[in-house]
Order: C-alpha cells, then sequence, then structure tokens
C-alpha cells in the first residue's frame, strides 16, 4: 500500500473517532453541554449591528446557491490542470462529506438546550455550513499546484474558519457542530486521497502532483510558514482592538474564559487541517 494512502486511511479513521467522541460528549455529558453553551455565549454576546452583517454576509457564503458556484472552482481547476481523476474525487468528496451531514443531523438529533438567540435545532449537530467550508477548503488545496499548496491551504482555512466564527455569532450552531462538520470534511478527503492513491499504484501511474524527482516541492519550513502568517495577522488584529479598548477586552476575556479557548480550538482544528493535508501532499 502506497504510503500515502496509509496515512490518509490512519488519519480517517482517527476522523471517525474524533466525530464519535465529540458527538458523545456535546450531547450526553453535562460537563459537554455546558462548555459548549458557554463558548456559544461569547460568541453571541459579541452581537452588534454593524458586526451582525459582515458575519451574516460571511456566513451565507456556504449557503447552497452561492456554494454550489463556489464548490464547483477546485473541480475546474483540477481539470483545467487536466487532472481528471482528481476533479472526480474531488467532487465525490464535497458530495459525500456534505450528504453525509445531512444524513447525520435527522440519525443523531437529541434534544438540545436553547441558544442565545432561541432554539437551536436539536438535529443542528454536525453543522452543514461548517462541512461545506471545510470540505471547500481541504479540496482547493488538493486542486492547486503543488508549489501553491501552502498559500491556499492557510488563506482556505482562514476562510472555513471565518465562516464558523460567523454563524456562530448569529447563533445558528453550537461550537461542537462546528467540530463535527470540519471532522466529516477531513474525514472525506482522506479517504479520496487514500482512494486514488490506491487507484494510480493498482495502474503503475506516478501520483499527478509529485515532480520526476519524487523530491517534496517545498519544505516542512515553507509548507507551514503561510499558516504561520496568517495566525501572526491575527494575533496583531486582535492586538490593535485590545490596546483601542483594554478594559472592554479584558473584561470580556475575564467573563467569557471558554469562549477564549473554544475559538482557539476551533481555529487550531481548521488549521491543523489543511496544514496537514498539505504535509501530507508533500510526498507519493
Amino acid at each position: 500500500m502506497p504510503r500515502r494512502a496509509r496515512t490518509a486511511l490512519i488519519g480517517a479513521a482517527g476522523g471517525v473517532l474524533g466525530l464519535a467522541l465529540v458527538w458523545y460528549v456535546s450531547h450526553y455529558t453535562g460537563a459537554g453541554k455546558h462548555v459548549d453553551a458557554s463558548i456559544l455565549g461569547g460568541f453571541a454576546d459579541l452581537t452588534r449591528p454593524r458586526l451582525d452583517r459582515l458575519t451574516n454576509f460571511i456566513a451565507t457564503l456556504c449557503n447552497p446557491d452561492p456554494y454550489v458556484v463556489l464548490a464547483s472552482l477546485p473541480v475546474l481547476v483540477a481539470l483545467v490542470r487536466r487532472r481528471p481523476r482528481v476533479a472526480v474525487m474531488l467532487a465525490v468528496v464535497i458530495l459525500c462529506a456534505n450528504e453525509t451531514t445531512e444524513l447525520l443531523k435527522p440519525l443523531l438529533a437529541a434534544p438540545r438546550d436553547p441558544g442565545p438567540h432561541g432554539l437551536i435545532y436539536n438535529s443542528s449537530w454536525p453543522s452543514g455550513h461548517a462541512t461545506a467550508a471545510m470540505s471547500l477548503a481541504l479540496c482547493a488545496i488538493i486542486a492547486a499546484p503543488a508549489r501553491w499548496r501552502p498559500a491556499v491551504a492557510a488563506s482556505m482555512a482562514a476562510f472555513a474558519i471565518a465562516v464558523s466564527y460567523s454563524f456562530l455569532e448569529l447563533a445558528w450552531h453550537y461550537p461542537s457542530d462546528v467540530l463535527g462538520g470540519f471532522l466529516i470534511a477531513g474525514t472525506w478527503t482522506l479517504l479520496g486521497v487514500a482512494g486514488l492513491s490506491l487507484f494510480q499504484a493498482r495502474r503503475g501511474d506516478e501520483p499527478a502532483d509529485v515532480a520526476a524527482t519524487r523530491r517534496p516541492s517545498f519544505s516542512m519550513a515553507e509548507a507551514l510558514a503561510p499558516a504561520g502568517v496568517v495566525m501572526a495577522v491575527a494575533a496583531v488584529l486582535v492586538g490593535l482592538v485590545v490596546l483601542a479598548h483594554p478594559h472592554g477586552v479584558l473584561s470580556y476575556v475575564r467573563d467569557h474564559q471558554a469562549f477564549v479557548i473554544g475559538a482557539g480550538v476551533i481555529g487550531a482544528l481548521g488549521m491543523m487541517l489543511a496544514s496537514g493535508l498539505t504535509l501530507m501532499l508533500r510526498r507519493p
């Protein structure tokens, strides 16, 4: 079995285990429910008319109509690059990830506590918007030329995180719904990578994105540098907000500690999925 396929299958198995753990803790443990609600409360308390307009615009980018256009872009890029098998795999991943989420919603529905702005549906887990955003991000990484992947990974991970933060601020979902959506997207992407790698190995084909030298297209430092830049920019923006409103921000953080941790976990998972996929695609 090719190393890439083996690594992808191990990652997909980890994704399934992570899904089961997030679902159980968030739905059937008191501590999980409390933390989920506390993190959501921190997001929802940020609501302001101007901010709501911005977050509503960002969140609705993954509504069905605009998403059909966005999701077609990685497939078209693969076709333009003359990678028809990759294009088919990307289409399958996007379709299966989003359909899996829609199937799991009613199948795993369980009573949820009301959110800050009212009722959150019992069938809200996992988040369809989070699944859509992260599957688009991961497929964009695969579709991109090898040298562009680190930059694409960082920017598209930031997009998926921004979409998720936006609908959390609007109190459409619990944070655990986001984690579930991210893990479904990651699991299906890894299954797609494994399937394509096994198919190419059986046919004796060289993976399309590997140079003839079989050397990595970029170093590990180059792979992670764009993600570091995104995180540094985010830290600078947060720092500017703190400098502009030090007392208000520090008071908010003190009153919403779970929110700070939860937002960090969501951001870290998004970056880890994108960066991990980029690193895995460095070698055959």
